[in-house]
């Protein structure tokens, strides 16, 4: 039987301790907020409130529950998640199947301009008259065109299709398959670990997206949620929400929560693939 070394036990119930400090840490300021939505607005206010619900109440998510327009917003920031993130995956990977390619001409010329696209950003003003001349200004289509690939996950794409086994591909060429029939049919099953763990990024991108939907929508009715959110907290709109036994602090935590969740739901679900896609395209074989 191999014998453990022991400095080797320390680093890790070390490492294992500082990690849980960290997330004792992180989860606080959450815990913190998810026991106020759960408060009476004057325990808020006395500042009773700290990781535990005081004077329990769901008013303030009755109250949110009934407001349509927060929640139309929550379902354009869905559709935007959604479609987006479908748009995404499909554009990323599709050009990264080509640039995997090593005898495709100009790939060098290409890679350098996504590089350069990760080191300088396009200015705002030049960015705001491209939107408007396409005529997508003040529609949803401004909040997906414009960050339709990121340069970064393109990369990482790229690594991992490099790491499947030429021979599969070859093999399906010899068999009559096209390049797009060798996509669909034989990459991208291989693909699902960076997929999922791309398609996270991107999701998470999407539903967070706030600077795009500031500069570019002026229709409050096309408004995600985040901007939503964002008149909540700032603008003190929370008053018009408000009922007999709610409250406005109560109702802006109980809208950070409902903003904050869907995403923390869906990451158990797809850890184990966000964990090997993650690292997969990072190691050459």
């Amino acid at each position: 039987m191999r014998k453990v070394n022991p400095s080797l036990k320390w680093f890790e119930a070390g490492n294992y301790l500082f990690l849980s400090l960290i997330s004792i840490v992180v989860l606080i300021p959450f815990l913190n907020i998810a026991a106020g939505s759960l408060s009476g607005g004057n325990s808020i206010l006395e500042g009773k409130v700290s990781i535990l619900p005081v004077n329990f109440t769901m008013e303030n998510y009755w109250a949110l529950l009934k407001n349509f327009g927060f929640w139309k917003s929550f379902g354009i920031t869905v559709y935007i998640t959604v479609l987006g993130t479908t748009l995404n995956l499909t554009f990323t990977s599709l050009m990264a199947y080509g640039l995997a390619r090593r005898d495709l001409k100009g790939r060098s010329t290409i890679l350098l301009i996504v590089l350069f696209t990760m080191i300088f950003t396009a200015p705002i003003i030049p960015s705001y008259l491209l939107v408007k001349s396409l005529g997508m200004l003040n529609s949803l289509w401004a909040v997906m065109i414009p960050s339709l690939i990121s340069g970064f996950n393109l990369l990482i794409m790229i690594s991992f299709f490099q790491n499947i086994p030429d021979a599969l591909t070859e093999a399906a060429k010899i068999d009559g398959s096209n390049e797009y029939r060798t996509f669909w049919s034989i990459v991208l099953p291989l693909s699902m670990p960076v997929m999922t763990t791309i398609g996270l990024f991107y999701a998470v991108s999407n539903w967070n997206g706030y600077y795009a939907a500031m500069m570019y929508l002026r229709d409050p009715g096309l408004f995600p949620l985040q901007v939503k959110l964002r008149q909540l907290i700032t603008q003190d709109n929370a008053g018009d929400i408000l009922t007999s036994l709610s409250s406005a602090e109560g109702i802006k935590m109980a809208a950070i929560i409902v903003a904050t969740l869907p995403v923390m739901m869906i990451y158990p679900f797809i850890q184990k693939h966000f964990v090997k896609g993650a690292m997969i395209g990072s190691v050459k074989g």
